[in-house]
């Protein structure tokens, strides 16, 4: 009997081995993979830059060198922050799947398990809804490429140079200095000015350039000074009535 309750367990260890090695390759797989497809897209983007831009490359020369690589910049955390969030994810499905098999493989009943991870999970969704909120629109700015290091952008709350976009908070330089940390899920309207054609209005060309319009002239001013003739210029007393 000792014995054979020895060989069950040395199979169930066994099986969960296993199960652990496929787990491990599985994730070594995908992250391989991820890694290939970001690197892929960041080179197929430059040479479709080259391609669409080799009738002007004696324009780009002269382009000034701090705008290509804040362009390249952006690129290339847009890419990263896209990388490392399909690695956080892979890296969490097989993490959760190769532990329930590892559970079956020593022949666990997982049904009140997944049951208890289902109320947890929602009990987490219910209390971190408006991180879950952030994060989501953090994945959409990214994805969208909305905006990205170097853009002048306009919200409700601040005018400025993006310093750097997260997942959850964006960095924006103000105009007067100030540094403003942004929660991805409170931007309800944002727009962009270093995309279009933004023109800026006469109010904050003026404001800008710090000159003032001057008030204009009243009538009376504009009139001129009463004429001399309608000056009364006698000595006489005036009647009164009496």
């Amino acid at each position: 009997m000792f014995v054979g309750s020895n060989d069950g367990i040395l199979e169930h260890l066994a099986l969960a081995g296993i199960t652990v090695a496929v787990g491990l390759v599985v994730w070594l797989v995908l992250h391989y993979l991820i890694r290939i497809v970001v690197k892929r897209a960041l080179t197929d983007n430059s040479m479709m830059e080259h391609r669409s831009l080799r009738w002007a490359a004696p324009v780009l020369r002269n382009i000034d060198p701090v705008v290509r690589a804040l362009e390249n910049e952006r690129r290339v955390q847009r890419a990263r922050t896209i990388g490392s969030l399909l690695n956080s994810i892979v890296t969490a499905v097989v993490a959760v799947v190769t532990g329930f098999y590892v559970l079956i493989a020593f022949q666990i009943d997982i049904a009140p398990l997944l049951a208890s991870v289902g109320v947890l999970g929602i009990a987490i969704g219910f209390g971190c809804q408006q991180l879950i909120r952030d994060f989501l629109a953090g994945i959409f700015i990214t994805i969208e490429d909305q905006y990205g290091i170097g853009d002048v952008i306009q919200t409700s709350e601040v005018i400025g140079t993006v310093e750097s976009v997260g997942l959850r908070i964006t960095r924006v330089l103000a105009e007067d200095g100030a540094l403003w940390y942004l929660r991805n899920g409170e931007i309800l309207r944002l727009g962009n000015r270093s995309k279009g054609n933004y023109q800026p209005l006469a109010e904050d060309a003026m404001a800008a350039t710090g000159t003032q319009s001057s008030p204009a002239p009243s009538a009376a001013s504009a009139a001129g000074p009463a004429p001399a003739s309608s000056v009364r210029m006698t000595n006489e007393p005036t009647e009164s009535a009496e």
